[in-house]
């Protein structure tokens, strides 16, 4: 038998292990900030998602496929032709679910507005994204990865059915990480409250948007971030977030049109984060109704890259 005592000091020290946990983590978060290492991520790949796509599209047709064989001999004894209505049933749906999936690649690929493109990216958003996850994780592709997959897919979708935009309908929406660490200013209430340091890529974005007159605004999490939506209201939103910040925020807004653009973390995640601010020009340039001529002409290159 064990003692009381006894069981109450091993009770004591696996707490103590527990605690040491999260204190490992944090240690291991100050060491890539103060060491500066990065997050080393490649470009967003596209076919990535293609390819969870058409690996999804054999899987549905081979799960239609054992829903109509394995009941066939039982529906034949119910109606001899009932075999028959249902393949024409679970054909048709086949053939449609296919038939969405390659007007998606078509407009992927063309970087063109085909019919329904509006609902075929609804549809990305709402089912296939979250099914694609499943699937990646089936074949060792890790959330991240399809995540990124899936941004570059919206941006070209978004691409496909853009139409210029007034500046007033155009949101910057930026996440509070791009300030620096030690900066003391409020400006989640108004990007306007920044002092213009230069420590970071704030002051650039502020520029920007006062440069082609389209409001800007700084989000602490999603809340905010959807609160700001609805209170803008924008016609197109150029989103700077990390992979997740995205994904998640790109479904929230739907039907909205969120153009995203990862953000750099050479600190580590959440902390003193960086952008491209070319990409975040170009993308801009791409939605607005009318800019110089060379502008115009860049942005629609550069959004692509980033869409790419």
């Amino acid at each position: 038998m064990i003692s009381f005592e006894a069981f109450r000091w091993r009770r004591a020290q696996h707490l103590a292990d527990e605690i040491k946990k999260p204190a490992v983590n944090i240690q291991r978060s100050v060491e890539i900030r103060e060491k500066g290492e990065p997050e080393i991520f490649g470009p967003p790949r596209k076919r990535v998602f293609v390819s969870l796509l058409l690996v999804t599209g054999l899987v549905l047709v081979g799960l239609a496929f054992l829903l109509w064989w394995v009941p066939y001999v039982g529906l034949s004894n119910i109606h001899r032709s009932l075999p028959l209505i249902v393949a024409i049933v679970f054909a048709g749906l086949v053939l449609f679910g296919l038939g969405g999936a390659l007007t998606l690649v078509f407009t992927i690929i063309r970087g063109k507005n085909l019919f329904f493109n509006r609902r075929i990216r609804g549809v990305v958003i709402r089912i296939l994204f979250p099914l694609l996850v499943v699937v990646g994780r089936c074949f060792g592709i890790s959330k991240e990865e399809t995540r990124r997959s899936f941004v570059a897919i919206n941006n070209k979708l978004v691409l496909a059915e853009t139409k210029k935009i007034r500046p007033e309908k155009i949101l910057i929406l930026l996440p509070h990480c791009l300030q620096h660490h030690e900066c003391g200013v409020r400006i989640t209430g108004s990007v306007d409250n920044c002092k213009a340091c230069g420590k970071c890529k704030i002051k650039d974005l502020v520029a920007l948007s006062e440069k082609y007159n389209i409001p800007a605004s700084v989000a602490t999490g999603g809340t905010l971030a959807r609160r700001i939506v609805v209170q803008k209201r924008p016609s197109v939103i150029v989103a700077v977030a990390c992979e997740r910040d995205l994904t998640s925020g790109i479904q929230d807004s739907y039907p909205i049109p969120v153009f995203g653009i990862l953000n750099n973390r050479p600190f580590g995640p959440c902390y003193d984060t960086d952008v491209n601010m070319e990409l975040v020009e170009e993308g801009i340039t791409t939605f607005l109704e009318s800019v110089g001529g060379d502008a115009k002409g860049s942005g629609t290159k550069g959004a692509r890259q980033a869409g790419s």
